[in-house]
């Protein structure tokens, strides 16, 4: 049982990487993101995860700073993950684009680099940069983000080494079973975003019912059910209340029953784009 805010779990080279975390997508550079990443931190998080996408590096960067300094740790404390965008995908694109989001970020490593989505035809010589950073320890571990099982077994046949980390929209509504099933194989850890589909599963009324019987809020119910199936989550919120709340899920642990009772609201059913059918 994943029993405090900091548990980690151990990747397939041995990097830790905390089981909980914060996601900052679509908060935008400002005072309300710095904050919101000083706050996570001294309130226990220790892993932020971001993207070259979401154009907020640099806030996170500040952030990480405020964090670091108000929390009394050090960096090596904290765990850090950005990714590659799509138009940067290429072997000396991504060599840049990561240089590029490591001075954005104002830090001299991350600890997580990621592929964003599978572009067809691009991925694989990307994945040969992150190798290439990986062996030059410029990066603690790397991974992919919206694989399929096919987009991975396609990327292992040419690959030296396996992805760390497959990020993927995981909730209630779409529990990716089988790619589940294929990422333990591999001894690939799974990593949800989106895990309370971007606040469509609150009010949701098996979850609301589940949630009374606990004491606990919908999203407090929906995180520890990620924690239970082993998947790594990063919620993402900008208001301090609610990350303490988010994060306030280490004190119970939800029944066979109920697991297997959300689990079947699973409709295979996405908030974000299909990882076969996507144009950007």
């Amino acid at each position: 049982m994943t029993t405090h805010l900091q548990a980690a779990a151990t990747l397939h080279n041995g990097v830790k990487m905390p089981r909980f975390g914060l996601g900052v997508f679509q908060v935008e550079e400002g005072s309300e993101l710095v904050n919101a990443v000083k706050t996570a931190i001294v309130h226990g998080y220790r892993s932020i995860d971001t993207a070259a996408i979401y154009g907020n590096e640099a806030g996170v960067g500040e952030g990480l700073r405020q964090g670091i300094e108000e929390a009394g740790i050090s960096r090596e404390d904290l765990f850090v993950t950005s990714k590659v965008w799509n138009a940067d995908l290429g072997y000396e694109e991504t060599l840049a684009a990561f240089e590029t989001s490591l001075s954005k970020l104002g830090l001299e490593y991350l600890d997580l680099y990621l592929i964003h989505w599978p572009v067809v035809g691009k991925y694989k010589e990307a994945w040969r940069a992150l190798e290439t950073l990986y062996k030059e320890g410029r990066v603690k571990a790397i991974g992919v983000s919206n694989f399929q099982t096919h987009h991975l077994e396609d990327l292992l046949k040419g690959a030296e080494m396996k992805p760390m980390i497959n990020q993927v929209e995981f909730h209630p509504r779409l529990t990716q079973k089988e790619l589940m099933a294929y990422c333990e194989k591999q001894g690939i850890q799974m990593e949800a975003w989106s895990p309370l589909m971007q606040g469509q599963l609150l009010d949701h009324p098996e979850l609301t019912d589940i949630a009374k019987s606990y004491h606990k809020s919908v999203a407090q119910i929906i995180l520890r059910w990620d924690l239970q199936h082993g998947v790594i989550t990063i919620p993402k919120s900008t208001k301090e209340h609610r990350i303490k709340a988010n994060a306030n899920i280490f004190d119970f642990e939800l029944s066979q029953d109920d697991m297997n009772r959300i689990d079947a609201l699973n409709e295979n059913l996405r908030v974000g784009p299909d990882p076969d059918n996507f144009d950007f």
